[in-house]
C-alpha cells in the first residue's frame, strides 16, 4: 500500500496541453457566438433611446411653447440648459440635457429644423431627424418626429412624414 501511495506523491499535478486547448476552443465558440449578439443589443439600446429622446424633444418643445409663448424653439440649442448655470430664458430653456442639445447622443446624431414661421417670427413647425453616427454599428433605424409628436422610422435612408409609425408592427 505505501508504494501505491508514495507513487500518487510524485505523479505532478496539472492540465496537459490537450485539456488547455480544448478549453480555449469551448471559449472561442462562445465569443463567436456571444459577440454578435452584444452587438445587436447594443444597437436595439441606441435605437430606443433615440426613439426617447424624440419624444423628450416632442414634450420639451410643448413645454417651451407654453413657457415662452413665443411657438416653438428655433433651435436644439434652445432647449438645452443655460451655459453657466444660470437662470433658463428663451435661448436656454433648460428643458433637455445638454448631451442631448449637442446632438449627438447614444449612437445618433439629431438634426432639427424649424420649418414653418409665421408673419409674427414664430415658428409653428419643425422636424427632427435622427440618424445612426455608424449605419450597422450604432443603429439601423433612421427616426423622424414633427409637431405632430408620431415618431416614424425607416431602414433604408432618412425617414419622413411618410415613413411607418414605430410600433406599429
Amino acid at each position: 500500500m505505501r508504494a501505491v501511495s508514495a507513487r500518487r506523491l510524485n505523479r505532478k499535478t496539472g492540465f496537459s496541453l490537450i485539456e488547455l486547448l480544448i478549453v480555449v476552443a469551448i471559449i472561442l465558440v462562445i465569443a463567436a457566438i456571444a459577440i454578435p449578439n452584444l452587438l445587436k443589443t447594443k444597437m436595439r439600446a441606441n435605437e430606443t433611446s433615440a426613439v426617447a429622446s424624440l419624444r423628450v424633444i416632442v414634450t420639451s418643445q410643448a413645454l417651451y411653447q407654453t413657457t415662452w409663448g413665443r411657438g416653438f424653439a428655433p433651435d436644439m440649442t434652445s432647449l438645452g440648459p443655460p451655459p453657466g448655470g444660470g437662470n433658463p430664458t428663451a435661448s436656454a430653456a433648460d428643458l433637455i440635457d445638454s448631451v442631448l442639445a449637442s446632438q449627438i447622443k447614444s449612437g445618433y446624431s439629431f438634426v432639427y429644423s424649424a420649418v414653418d414661421m409665421d408673419s409674427d417670427g414664430q415658428i409653428d413647425a419643425y422636424t427632427v431627424n435622427a440618424y445612426p453616427v455608424s449605419p450597422g454599428q450604432t443603429g439601423e433605424k433612421y427616426f423622424y418626429v414633427d409637431q405632430k409628436g408620431v415618431v416614424r422610422y425607416a431602414l433604408d435612408g432618412p425617414a419622413s412624414a411618410t415613413s411607418e409609425p414605430v410600433g406599429s408592427r
